[in-house]
């Protein structure tokens, strides 16, 4: 079972935004480019890179996608920040 992973995510207010964004990257948009755009996340300015990270340190909705959801696919999450559009890179 991987105990660290390193994703990428952009935080926005509204589902309808992240939906659409989430349309964008499946048509080929850079993910860093809508992370600059979009993201209100600090990590927005470094295109979403929230770096590498241990099983426990996000939210549990945000763990759970990022150690179980699909890698290098985009990915709808809700927490009490907002919607996160989640993309994991790796997991170790």
């Amino acid at each position: 079972m991987a105990s660290t992973a390193h994703a990428l995510h952009i935080l926005v207010k509204h589902k309808e935004l992240a939906e659409d964004i989430i349309k964008q990257l499946k048509k080929g948009a850079k993910f860093p480019v809508l992370a600059k755009k979009h993201s209100t996340c600090p990590s927005g300015k470094k295109g979403g890179d929230l770096g590498e990270f241990k099983r426990g340190q996000m939210v549990p909705q945000f763990d759970k996608v990022a150690f179980s959801g699909e890698i290098l696919e985009p990915h709808l999450v809700k927490t009490k920040f907002g919607w996160h559009v989640v993309k994991v890179l790796y997991r170790t």
